[in-house]
């Protein structure tokens, strides 16, 4: 997961972070490990950036990944990276997510957080909802938040049955951040359809 690289010119509107190779680790030992939603599955990835997500469903032996993100160039990082790892059968996709229709075993997604663009993280769940039978979305942690997404999880058919707190660590991204390492405080929930 280390290796494969960050976008090389990430747009703040997309809220465009390379998830954190320790971060992606955990998520995807989360949804293997313990609940067994990747191997053999076909398994989404919305807002994939450079796939570090996408890629290690694949390597944890997904059956079918798809990577979608709205930036070529993210996606032409992303089919760089599977290939230096030796994965060749992800189906990179340059869309807005809102033109993807399908059916899924797993979504995974680290979808922007709507600090740039509110409610983006809002069409990033309820569209994981409609594709995904099992749905793996990273939220900023927030407690007010969590009433919140629990709710309009419920009002697209389904129910949160996991909530795992996290912390993530962000190098300096854009012009505005001084820090060396930010810290961010992060909510993944496990959904699961009820459709």
């Amino acid at each position: 997961m280390e290796g494969v690289r960050p976008h090389p010119n990430p747009k703040e509107a997309l809220e465009q972070y390379t998830i954190p190779a320790r971060a992606a680790a955990e998520i995807l030992f989360i949804a293997q490990a313990i609940h067994g939603d990747l191997e053999g599955k076909s398994v989404a990835d919305l807002g994939c950036g450079t796939g570090r997500l996408s890629i290690g469903a694949a390597l944890l032996g997904a059956e079918f990944v798809v990577g979608v993100d709205i930036d070529p160039e993210a996606i032409a990082v992303a089919a760089r990276n599977g290939e230096s790892v030796g994965i060749r059968g992800i189906q990179w996709v340059v869309s807005d997510i809102s033109a993807l229709r399908g059916e899924f075993d797993t979504v995974i997604q680290n979808p922007p957080f709507g600090v740039r663009r509110r409610g983006a993280d809002r069409e990033f769940l309820e569209k994981a909802i409609e594709l995904g039978r099992v749905v793996y979305s990273l939220h900023k942690s927030d407690p007010d938040s969590r009433g919140f997404i629990k709710r309009l999880v419920e009002k697209h058919g389904g129910a949160v049955t996991h909530l795992y707190q996290m912390d993530m660590y962000i190098p300096p991204t854009f012009d505005f951040h001084v820090e060396r390492r930010h810290r961010v405080a992060v909510d993944l929930y496990r959904v699961v359809s009820r459709a």
